[in-house]
């Protein structure tokens, strides 16, 4: 055995040993690269964009199960925001915590700084602004180590085309990749989809879908301030920003339409929709605040999704399938698993209640555990694929509302409008990839009157 097959055959060994016993194919010991043989099995993590999301995802991380899990590195461009999240994490996790002052990084290249201090086999967790996730995600596969990135993972066309294809090397190479599309681990809606996938409702004919809520995150932004760059103010405020995030349709509304599709068991194949924006004052956001949209599938169901984020409106967070025999139903909360139910008919009632879920774990949680325990099971898991394909679903229904007309899954994919081209280079001090006009304003979508791109 030559040293390089010892080290592989060692790491996997040892990762093991916390999980369940499996087998190692010969095809996973050519593709694990090559480790010490005097690691430990604690996994390290390396936590690239320390906001809320991936200081919760570092806390998931350091949760799991089957452990040991450890942070070993920190990158963010903003300083504040880094040393919130390493402050916060250690107040609960500081025995699994090993981030010293050279492992924390500011900057634009920090992430490369903090994917280098892992070992193959560990895991870098991608909660930046969906707009660098392709420019992280080849880095660590051209570094050998596994993935968690959040949702959406493309923004547009070209980031999806690219998120395509290192999807297929990364299968190719055995990567372990886990998406922020956590409702896919929720063991409630698990269980809705295989009662559907039964039958149990009858063949799925149209299925609708709320987010119904006031402003949240940066949805709305007031004009720049002096004190920061353009590039970092809108890297600050992404939710506000299509180029960074999608905009609050793509961040807010992939999982919704995400977990019926899922449900449907396709994806559609064009979308029209409305929407419009109200109440804006000072905001020089790019968003609509209201969302319609119906996608269409090929059998000819239909899915319809609604979005709002106004204050003083009614509220409604859930999604429906109705099926020639019954309705599926999904009462969602944000933070939390929510419950699901089928029923005979179509309306909801003790009388026609076929099954309701019982209290199930967190789908955050789980998705952790999902992902650790294919690690170190050296089981195949890659949701780089179907993340990159439901953010370009969520996409189309996006640029179905913002140009006024159907849009296809084939013209999006196919689209040549790249939000923010050469992202790969992107500084503090660069040419931002939006421009603002005299009076600090950005360009908006206009329905009607620009049809052929969002903006």
């Amino acid at each position: 055995m030559s040293e390089s097959t010892h080290s592989n055959s060692t790491r996997r060994s040892f990762l093991k040993s916390t999980g369940r016993a499996a087998a190692v194919s010969a095809l996973a010991a050519a593709v694990v690269p090559r480790v010490h043989a005097a690691e430990d099995n604690t996994i390290g993590v390396a936590l690239i964009g320390c906001g809320g999301r991936g200081t919760g995802a570092a806390a998931n991380a350091m949760s799991v199960a089957n452990g040991p899990v450890k942070l070993v590195a920190m990158a963010d461009v903003f300083v504040n925001r880094l040393s919130t999240s390493f402050n916060n994490l250690t107040k609960t996790y500081a025995d699994r915590m090993d981030v010293p002052e050279d492992r924390r990084f500011v900057s634009f290249d920090g992430y490369k700084k903090a994917i280098d201090c892992l070992k193959p086999g560990d895991v870098a967790i991608f909660a930046t602004p969906p707009a660098f996730r392709w420019v992280h995600f080849g880095y660590a596969l051209e570094k050998g180590v596994n993935v968690f990135m959040e949702k959406p993972v493309t923004v547009d066309g070209p980031s999806t085309r690219r998120l395509l294809e290192l999807a297929d090397k990364s299968e190719a190479a055995g990567q372990k990749v886990g998406v922020g599309l956590m409702w896919r681990h929720c063991r409630a809606r698990q269980e809705l989809v295989s009662r559907v996938n039964d039958g149990e409702i009858g063949d799925v004919i149209s299925m609708r879908t709320y987010r119904l809520h006031g402003p949240i995150g940066s949805f709305a932004s007031p004009p720049k301030p002096p004190e920061i760059s353009e590039v970092l103010y809108q890297i600050q405020r992404f939710h506000s920003f299509l180029w960074a995030s999608g905009g609050c349709y793509s961040d807010f509304y992939i999982h919704n339409i995400d977990e019926l599709c899922w449900m449907k068991g396709d994806w559609p194949v064009d979308a029209h929709a409305l929407g419009g924006r109200h109440y804006r004052g000072d905001s020089v956001d790019q968003n609509f605040d209201n969302y319609s949209v119906e996608y269409n599938f090929a059998d000819g169901a239909k899915m319809y999704m609604f979005g709002r984020c106004m204050a003083g409106c009614e509220s409604h967070f859930a999604g429906y399938a109705h099926g020639s025999k019954g309705l599926g139903k999904i009462e969602s909360m944000r933070g939390g698993a929510g419950t699901c139910s089928a029923y005979s008919g179509q309306k909801e009632s003790k009388e026609t209640l076929l099954w309701s879920s019982p209290a199930v774990p967190s789908p955050y949680q789980s998705e952790w555990d999902d992902l650790i325990d294919a690690i170190r099971q050296d089981k195949p898991y890659n949701e780089a694929r179907r993340g990159a394909i439901a953010s370009l679903v969520t996409s189309m229904g996006r640029m179905a509302a913002h140009t006024g007309r159907t849009v296809t899954y084939e013209e999006i994919l196919a689209s040549d409008h790249e939000f923010a081209p050469e992202v790969d280079k992107m500084t503090e001090d660069a040419l931002p990839p939006l421009k603002p006009n005299a009076d600090g304003a950005y360009p908006i979508p206009m329905p009607g009157l620009v049809k052929n791109r969002e903006y």
